[in-house]
């Protein structure tokens, strides 16, 4: 697969690039990521190899982070349309202002006029919430966000970092409301952050949501370069972030992830991130690059190829415990091997649960590819 195989983004018609360009680090005014310079090259490298998924956020890097993209585009002079560009509302960028932040109609209105401004431009093709405000009503919310797509600066709407039953919830009411409906949903997803799989995974495949993993490297630890040899002796950039996930537990699973790379000929990282690819529902991972040479390795997942064996050890060794009701249901619902477990009798005629192999339908990917 190239960048340039489009794939549509949840139920939408909506084509974007297999993998999403993040630019939490472009700027360096969290003391660490990329210059503008640095930024503009990473930025022309990955459109000229097919990319036209960039990810922003009104709280990156202040703000610089969308203002190096709307500099690049209209000093490059690349054609706007050619690009999907996703920002996001709800961080705060003035302390003290309590309708600075949030995802109130104040708050979201203002943040997205900002936001034109320093990305130049006068619409944005995806606004995403970046994470739930518990203090807001979600039918306020929603309604805000069908009021600027219709008033043309925003083309479609998704949800990051919000609880599967608070998204579901905004989903009835848009469609209920015949408001804009949600097309995508920013989650957490790597080999060492699988919870989603409980519930927000099979809401997405649901409800029609494209899924874009973050942190599909889990902040690099994925990339192989944090191994027991190298433990004390790598300095991880972004401190915690990295630093409280180098256990044993996921030492063991960069073990296996690179022992799979070693025999595919390549690097830990492009393995990991093929992984992500290959889950049900994910459409494009976002991966951050902070140099030229991170981003040519992200890029080279395209062309990996797992077998399903491969596939297998990795889901054996990342396997995670589920919060209830999804671990349960996988052990003794009416989909588990055993049929449904009624008096203490396992009801092997259980007509939910496939009889045998033939009976077996995968059910299809709701426009995720």
């Amino acid at each position: 697969m190239s960048l340039n195989h489009y794939v549509t983004l949840g139920n939408s018609g909506l084509r974007v690039s297999p993998l999403c360009l993040g630019t939490m680090t472009f700027g360096l005014d969290w003391g660490w990521g990329s210059s503008e310079e640095e930024s503009f090259s990473i930025l022309k490298h990955f459109i000229d190899q097919g990319g036209n998924f960039i990810d922003t956020a009104n709280l990156y890097t202040k703000g610089h982070s969308e203002s190096i993209i709307g500099d690049f585009i209209t000093r490059k002079g690349f054609r706007r349309d050619q690009l999907v560009i996703a920002t996001k509302f709800f961080g705060s960028l003035y302390q003290g202002d309590p309708n600075a932040g949030g995802a109130s109609r104040k708050s979201m209105m203002a943040a997205l006029d900002a936001s034109l401004r320093r990305l130049k431009t006068d619409y944005v093709d995806l606004y995403w919430m970046h994470c739930w405000d518990q203090f807001t009503p979600i039918e306020e919310t929603m309604r805000a966000l069908d009021d600027v797509v219709r008033s043309g600066k925003v083309r479609y709407i998704g949800f990051s970092d919000t609880p599967a039953w608070k998204t579901a919830q905004a989903q009835m009411i848009a469609n209920f409301k015949g408001w804009t409906p949600l097309i995508a949903l920013q989650i957490e997803y790597s080999m060492l952050e699988r919870t989603v799989e409980g519930e927000l995974m099979p809401m997405a495949l649901e409800l029609g949501l494209g899924v874009t993993p973050w942190s599909p490297l889990k902040g690099g630890v994925l990339t192989g370069k944090f191994t027991r040899e190298t433990r004390g002796k790598v300095e991880p950039g972004r401190g915690e972030w990295v630093s409280t996930h180098l256990s044993e537990e996921n030492y063991q699973i960069v073990d296996e992830l690179i022992a799979v790379s070693k025999e595919l000929n390549t690097t830990p990282a492009r393995v990991a991130l093929a992984w992500v690819q290959s889950r049900p529902g994910v459409v494009s991972s976002i991966i951050g690059a902070r140099t030229m040479s991170q981003l040519e390795d992200n890029l080279g997942a395209l062309k990996v190829r797992l077998t399903s064996t491969q596939i297998d050890r990795l889901d054996l060794i990342s396997k995670p415990k589920l919060n209830f009701p999804a671990d349960f249901i996988s052990r003794s619902g009416p989909f588990s091997s055993g049929g449904t477990i009624i008096n203490g009798e396992t009801n092997s005629l259980n007509p939910l649960a496939p009889q045998d192999d033939s009976e077996r339908h995968d059910r299809p990917v709701v426009a995720s590819r």
